[in-house]
């Protein structure tokens, strides 16, 4: 498990772009979008992406000014482990 939050921060005027090109991107939820342009977000991994890739993607988004992580967590624990 990898998670990492992040405060994006994107030209007001192209706003709706940006959030179209978040939603495609794998692992990513965008938890607030603000009129000022800025977007707090989450990143998973998932089977086809590794969140530090996704995070280097976020940055080459027309239109974001700035991405900047705030949290991130890891955690190489089996889920089954913690069952038995």
């Amino acid at each position: 498990m990898n998670i990492s939050s992040v405060v994006l921060h994107s030209n007001p005027r192209k706003r709706a772009r940006v959030r179209a090109a978040l939603a495609q991107l794998p692992g990513v939820e965008i938890h607030a979008d603000m009129d000022d342009g800025r977007f707090i977000l989450t990143i998973e991994d998932t089977s086809g992406s590794a969140p530090e890739s996704i995070f280097v993607q976020l940055q080459q988004i027309d239109g974001v000014l700035n991405a900047s992580l705030v949290y991130q967590y890891c955690d190489d624990t089996n889920p089954q482990e913690l069952n038995s």
